[in-house]
């Protein structure tokens, strides 16, 4: 098989998907699979949802990029939806992914502390992204190696620990940036009381908290958003993958006395808010409301999680809502991934030993069904 002339960023497709309809998948040669990953969290409506692109269409013949030297009417529209959903009393920058809109709260804590109090504290396990800054930001210090010189102004503590944070804050830090649910960590959980916690200790040393929703963000774990399931506010909230459904889009919400220290040409994007993108956003957020997708995602995040304990070969299922893990008592997940995927079942591997299961927050309880009828018969397969 050949391949087209693209950088040698990630492996050979072991399939190539031609079309998609809600939970479904089907290939170049006609074989239908079962989506349980969602593109990484980003498909939550399923694929093809008939609002968003009739949204997407609809705009796409009417106006599809002004920049922003100059208003659109969708943008603002999708920032009020957000700023509602986020509590109000925000701004909101649009970009163009997860990455971007973590380039935007970096250099946004950098303005807030000003010069010499620019360090942001974030966790080992933690997924950022991958531009530079994002990178350091990242916790995974074998991503960092083959790009070093990393961008300073970056500091790593455990994860779920506030007596490390506590231990990192001194006069150069402007800002805390951490995950609820550490999706690329192993999907691994906060303790309850450690946002709160944390919440106090920056309130009293007057730094940010900054909360990486990329991933969690928009229903997914069974809230709009996962720092909801613990009671605080953050000051900087940053989200993406699930926003536009498939349409590239991400945004960093701040609140207001935050975002005020951004004065116009301290950052900026070509793209971003930019008509059709937001048009898509404004379709999928209208979908996650009418259908009540949070409430959506806690009911089939129980189905799931309790059909997968069941299975012999599980040994534990953690995560909350539609964002979970399943760990192997064999381990050797990327093998069983393959195999899913060989007998039509769309997962990744989250670590060594646990497989992700990300599905549309409209999945129908006979396709989780059908999902986990697949895992256990694979399993079993390897078993016996």
């Amino acid at each position: 098989m050949s391949f087209p002339p693209l950088m040698n960023t990630y492996p050979d497709p072991p399939v190539t998907f031609v079309t998609g309809r809600g939970s479904e998948l089907w290939d170049e040669e006609g074989n239908r699979y079962l989506d349980a990953l969602s593109g990484l969290a980003v498909t939550s409506l399923g694929h093809g949802n008939p609002v968003v692109a009739d949204a997407i269409a609809s705009q796409a013949e009417t106006l599809l990029h002004v920049s922003n030297l100059f208003g659109n009417t969708v943008g603002p529209e999708v920032a009020e939806t957000l700023d509602r959903l986020l509590g109000g009393g925000g701004r909101i920058f649009f970009a163009n992914s997860g990455a971007e809109a973590n380039e935007c709260a970096i250099k946004l804590a950098r303005k807030f502390g000003g010069r010499g109090r620019h360090v942001v504290v974030s966790a080992f396990g933690s997924f950022h992204g991958r531009t530079l800054a994002t990178l350091h930001a990242t916790g995974q210090p074998e991503k960092h190696e083959a790009f070093q010189p990393l961008p300073e102004g970056f500091r790593h503590v455990a994860f779920d620990d506030v007596g490390a944070v506590q231990a990192a804050l001194d006069p150069t830090v402007s800002a805390v940036l951490v995950e609820v649910v550490q999706g690329e960590g192993g999907v691994r959980a906060v303790s309850s009381d450690y946002l709160r916690s944390l919440r106090t200790l920056c309130d009293e040393r007057g730094v940010l908290l900054m909360i990486d929703e990329v991933q969690t963000g928009l229903c997914r774990t069974g809230e709009w958003f996962a720092f909801q399931h613990h009671g605080i506010r953050p000051d900087v909230v940053t989200m993406a993958k699930a926003l536009g459904n498939g349409m590239p889009i991400g945004a960093c919400w701040a609140r207001a006395e935050v975002a005020e220290v951004f004065e116009p040409g301290d950052h900026a994007t070509t793209y971003g808010g930019q008509p059709l993108a937001a048009a898509a956003a404004r379709g999928t957020l209208a979908v996650m409301e009418a259908e009540d997708a949070p409430g959506r995602a806690r009911t089939a995040g129980v189905r799931l999680t309790d059909a997968l304990r069941e299975i012999p070969a599980v040994t534990e299922v953690r995560g909350l809502g539609l964002l979970l893990a399943a760990e192997l008592a064999g381990g050797e997940a990327p093998a069983v991934a393959t195999e899913l995927l060989k007998a039509g079942l769309v997962v990744n591997a989250v670590s060594p030993t646990a497989l992700r299961f990300a599905p549309s927050l409209l999945v129908t309880d006979d396709e989780i069904d059908e999902m986990v009828g697949i895992v256990e018969h694979v399993l079993a397969e390897r078993s016996s």
